[in-house]
């Protein structure tokens, strides 16, 4: 494994020059927006990655290998998925680029990207242009135009979801929660993430609607899964319906010893995706939907523990075959009011359950 690590890195270089050149890409990821200044103003969250595509297939070998992952047996389409997803993780990071945010007549320009090719800034803008560019659109996005600082034509969109002080927020899992993933099975895992057309959990994204158009639902999709997955991820919720919402994934690194470890989900790292947003709105209402097949329940307990009057629901997705008097629930949710938490196995079974416990 050591030695594919050194091969790998070999292969994977991050580039460093000034300017964003034709060939080169950008992704925004969804973010969040808050009020500030009495609500005189926003304050946006702008994410992005920005890479240059690799096409030299004997990177794509490399990291098959160093995954772990056996080919053997698999379709001439589930390959060539394989090769789809995997091109996301054997890109060239664009380091030291910048980009600028054109919104009216101004322009903002952001910070540059690190060595992983990720840049991140938090661009405010006055109430009324907010306003201005939420017209027409329906509900709380705003979308930001953006061009790299030396004016070329390469344009990309940043989307962010406006939260107000107030309100309900749905934090949910990705694998096993809304995807089938299998987590539990390390070679099933693998071939759901890389190799098979994403699945969807049935009943899961009508259930997400429900709570959007009956409850006002706002959805932050928060995974231990690397940012490399996001392209399949972002297209999976939208065409499977799940509502739009900001997504907060894992920065992955080569060094890192496990690849497994692309996408466990270890309390710690969840834990600081998920803490930052009950801090940043303190007077929001969290539901917390995730699964039993790793660290969920214990993460949500503790959460529940912390920040009780945040967390208005939490709701476990069934994949393990445990009741909710196991011991590992009774240890998990220590303290918890029972009407907080709940386990499920289908979204009907808490398809008529109160979004909030209060």
């Amino acid at each position: 494994m050591r030695h594919l690590l050194c091969a790998l890195l070999a292969v994977v270089a991050t580039a460093q020059s000034a300017e964003l050149a034709r060939d080169e890409r950008v992704i925004f990821f969804p973010t969040l927006g808050q009020r500030v200044q009495d609500g005189a103003a926003w304050e946006l969250d702008v994410h992005g990655w920005m890479f240059e595509p690799e096409k030299r297939r004997a990177r794509l070998a490399v990291f098959q290998a160093a995954l772990g992952l056996k080919l053997e047996g698999l379709s001439a389409a589930e390959k060539t998925l394989f090769a789809e997803r995997a091109r996301w993780f054997l890109v060239d990071n664009e380091r030291g680029q910048q980009l600028s945010i054109r919104v009216g007549d101004r322009t903002h320009r952001l910070k540059r990207s690190g060595p992983n090719g990720h840049f991140f800034d938090r661009v405010r803008i006055e109430a009324n242009e907010i306003e201005r560019l939420r017209a027409g659109i329906g509900d709380n996005r705003v979308f930001l135009r953006t061009v790299n600082a030396a004016s070329a034509p390469h344009r990309r969109r940043a989307e962010v979801h406006l939260l107000e002080a107030t309100g309900l927020s749905v934090i949910s899992d990705l694998d096993d929660t809304i995807k089938v993933s299998q987590v539990t099975d390390r070679e099933a895992l693998l071939r759901n993430t890389f190799c098979r057309p994403l699945q969807a959990v049935p009943g899961m994204a009508a259930l997400y609607r429900a709570w959007a158009t009956n409850h006002g639902a706002q959805f932050h999709f928060v995974s231990a899964s690397p940012w490399q997955l996001y392209p399949a991820l972002a297209d999976f919720a939208a065409t499977n319906g799940f509502p739009a919402g900001s997504w907060h994934l894992k920065e992955f690194r080569w060094k890192d010893r496990s690849f497994f470890g692309l996408i466990a989900s270890p309390d710690k790292y969840k834990l600081s995706l998920i803490e930052p947003l009950l801090e940043r709105f303190p007077q929001r209402r969290f539901i917390l939907v995730g699964d039993s097949g790793e660290r969920d329940p214990e993460i949500y307990g503790t959460l529940a523990r912390k920040c009780p009057r945040q967390i208005a629901r939490i709701f476990i997705r069934d994949v393990t075959g445990e009741p909710a008097v196991a011991a590992r629930y009774q240890r998990a949710f220590a303290e918890v009011p029972s009407a907080v938490w709940g386990i499920f196995r289908a979204p009907d079974d808490i398809r008529e359950a109160s979004p909030s416990a209060n």
